[in-house]
């Protein structure tokens, strides 16, 4: 069983299969990797994690993904008790104990069950990574085709209001009510503006549109978070003699976009057809970077 946008692979549920977890400094298997029902991190969202892929055994941008792991965990309080280097190599080792060279990584880092109120200073900081196969994220014969996205009620909110520049679990409710909605309603994904009504991205992935002066614009990511796979693609453009212009887009000049497309971990280069009443082609620009990102992941 595979899901549009989703981590259903088969029909196992991620609670009950085969092969071993990292967790806390130690190897253990699968199956064992449990938390107390009552943790600070289920409760109260002091969790934060990540969200990597390794192609031919190699994870990409893994660096990046740890010291951003690290800053998402500082900006909610918590002190990772390991270093960036073993974290580093705790990824490698479970790739390799797992037999698995195409995958998803997920570090992730949470509060403990030592505390159960709002403060939370006296409680553990557990650290766990999982691999797992993982295909492409949307249909491949779909996202060629270009996705359909709806646009979202909920909004990304403003920076006062959270750590909005963290990959954390707390942040991500809106994007999972928006995205079911969306599904409900026959579409792959939503659009979510941002709390001043300008677009933002999409429930996991940054967008980018083709504008009728040639250039590519995507939003300022003040709001939300800057991804890895982001800046990445805006290199491959700039390397593609593709000028990228990062600013503020409203929603109405969706009307003016020829070409437009996601970036992200899991959606790595998705082209889209249409967000609710605007319709685009994906074209050139959403060829040539799809290409061009897949030849970077899959150097040897």
């Amino acid at each position: 069983m595979y899901s549009f946008g989703g981590f259903f692979l088969d029909n196992l549920s991620f609670d009950n299969r085969e092969g071993f977890i990292w967790y806390n400094g130690n190897l253990i298997e699968w199956k064992n990797a449990n938390v107390h029902v009552l943790n600070h991190g289920l409760h109260y969202a002091s969790c934060v994690f990540e969200g990597e892929r390794s192609y031919k055994g190699k994870i990409f941008e893994t660096e990046k993904h740890t010291k951003r792991l690290f800053n998402s965990a500082k900006s909610l309080d918590m002190e990772i008790p390991f270093s960036q280097k073993e974290i580093l190599e705790a990824k490698d080792i479970l790739l390799e104990k797992n037999s698995l060279s195409e995958a998803y990584v997920r570090p992730v880092v949470w509060r403990g069950s030592e505390m159960m109120a709002v403060s939370a200073q006296a409680t553990k900081i557990n650290v766990a990574i999982a691999v797992w196969e993982w295909p492409s994220y949307f249909d491949p014969e779909q996202k060629m085709k270009g996705i359909k996205l709806d646009i979202a009620k909920w909004r990304r909110p403003s920076p006062d209001c959270g750590p909005v520049l963290a990959k954390a679990a707390g942040l991500y409710m809106i994007c999972t009510l928006s995205k079911h909605e969306a599904e409900a309603k026959g579409y792959n994904d939503a659009l979510m503006l941002d709390y001043r009504g300008q677009i933002a991205e999409a429930t996991g992935a940054n967008i980018f549109f083709r504008m009728p002066d040639g250039k590519i614009h995507t939003p300022i990511a003040d709001c939300f978070l800057d991804g890895i796979t982001r800046r990445t693609v805006m290199k491959l453009a700039t390397d593609n003699g593709i000028e990228i212009v990062e600013r503020k887009i409203m929603p109405e000049e969706m009307a003016e976009a020829e070409e437009c497309f996601l970036t992200g971990t899991a959606a790595e280069v998705t082209p889209v057809q249409s967000i609710g009443e605007f319709k685009f082609k994906p074209n050139e620009y959403c060829l040539k970077l799809t290409k061009a990102y897949s030849d970077l992941v899959n150097k040897v």
